[in-house]
């Protein structure tokens, strides 16, 4: 994500960085790089144009030739105004009404059915929420079973009526029924087209209006670039929605939908999707990706997705253990699966600052974990509480078990008692909560 345009960016900033006197013509030149870099993003001209001339008015006026650390300063003034196009804040779904009633639009394959789970996961886990799904594609049946399924692996319950054709009607038995069972959010996931039709446009109207709906969102594919903000513009002169979803923003996308739809439409984006995981779902927020664009990392967002995963008792009974020597490869792995828990590997390091770039070359996936866990799952419960009883035959046996050799199986032993001592060095300290202990952890799985 913006991978491409972030390096451009900073190509861009060393041409202040590299000079020895700041004038407004290589101030001039670094903006005019900027805003080749914003094209090639696929933003929208006039878009980029505005911002770059925003840019440089704000960057004479607060003396950037003079500045101690021109470049830094400049970095800071792109920072405010690609927040600000972005939207300056985070803005929060409509959930006041129950039941709140939020209507999925977009086009066929934005991804607005993997979204409406998304969406029902995200009520339920972080918001306390008990929503209902409801089909509303009644020309695509593949749609309805994709929610059946997506419904199913979130425990939500899914509305359909496979021999009605009339949304409005659907997604108003929908409704009494949420009212009945107890349901306060109903998602409803419309039909879409391969490209904008009077057919599709009277629908989803007239659902607006059927329905009254608390909350619109347009879902759109972010890899769509200019597309995706010319879709967005003409469903919002139908709609008025409330807020736009990009999706697939952890694909090779150039990122100028981003940076451009809310200009365009004058509507915020409300969530982005990242992945293909039910949780791979994030609220919004232009600061956090102004971080991202500009290579800062975004360690807000990484410590909220530890705070989801950490428990409370939990950690006290493991500090108690720690305090104790009794840290064991049963704890191990299960601090192993709290980092799984938090998303793609890759991903998590990357809102780390200054380590984004270093990592971009290199293939992490899912599975970086793999080799340490077959490992210790190749154990017996004993070796995995005292690991003093591996000898060198134990050792054999759990490599031919796990896949691995005896070499790695020797690795992880040590890294593991290297970790305990120095836990139990930290125990006492600010240090427990085991940030760093986990710092180590891909390289040992190679």
């Amino acid at each position: 994500m913006f991978e491409k345009l972030s390096e451009r960016l900073e190509r861009s900033f060393k041409i202040l960085k590299g000079q020895g006197t700041i004038t407004e013509i290589n101030v001039a030149e670094t903006l005019k790089d900027v805003r080749r870099a914003l094209l090639d993003a696929d933003v929208n001209f006039k878009i980029a144009k505005t911002f770059t001339d925003t840019v440089k008015e704000k960057a004479l006026g607060q003396n950037v030739l003079n500045a101690v650390k021109p470049g830094q300063m400049m970095i800071k003034i792109v920072h405010e105004e690609l927040t600000s196009l972005m939207g300056n804040s985070s803005v929060e779904v409509n959930l006041k009404a129950n039941p709140s009633i939020i209507l999925i639009a977009g086009l066929q394959g934005s991804g607005k059915t993997t979204f409406s789970g998304k969406l029902a996961h995200h009520l339920k886990t972080k918001k306390g929420k008990n929503p209902l799904l409801v089909a509303c594609d009644v020309y695509r049946p593949a749609a309805i079973e994709q929610l059946k399924v997506l419904g199913g692996q979130i425990e939500v319950p899914v509305y359909l009526e496979e021999d009605q054709k009339d949304p409005v009607k659907i997604a108003k038995n929908a409704i009494k029924q949420a009212k009945n069972s107890g349901n306060n959010v109903v998602i409803i996931d419309t039909a879409g087209r391969l490209a904008i039709d009077k057919l599709m446009m009277d629908e989803i109207s007239g659902l607006k209006k059927s329905l009254s709906p608390d909350e619109i969102l347009f879902v759109v594919d972010s890899m769509t670039g200019q597309d995706a903000v010319n879709t967005a513009e003409e469903f919002n002169r139908q709609l008025d929605f409330d807020g736009v979803v990009l999706t697939k923003l952890d694909g090779d996308t150039r990122g100028g939908a981003a940076l451009s739809i809310r200009s365009v439409v004058n509507k915020p984006i409300k969530f982005v999707g990242t992945g293909e995981k039910m949780d791979a779902i994030d609220v919004f927020h232009p600061s956090r990706m102004a971080d991202r664009i500009l290579g800062m990392g975004d360690i807000v967002s990484l410590v909220e997705r530890a705070q989801e995963q950490f428990n409370a008792d939990e950690a006290r009974l493991l500090q108690k253990k720690i305090a104790k020597n009794q840290f064991s490869f049963d704890d191990f792995l299960a601090q192993i699966q709290q980092i799984k828990k938090m998303g793609n590997i890759k991903e998590l390091a990357g809102m780390i600052p200054g380590v984004g770039k270093a990592i971009k070359d290199l293939d992490i996936d899912d599975d970086a974990f793999a080799g340490i866990e077959a490992i210790i799952k190749s154990m017996t419960p004993g070796e995995r509480n005292d690991p003093t009883v591996l000898n060198g035959s134990r050792r054999k046996r759990i490599a031919a078990g796990s896949g691995t050799n005896i070499q790695e199986v020797n690795r992880l032993i040590k890294q593991f008692d290297d970790t305990r001592k120095m836990m139990k060095m930290m125990s006492g300290s600010k240090g427990k909560n085991m940030a760093r202990m986990m710092g180590n952890m891909p390289k040992m799985g190679r």
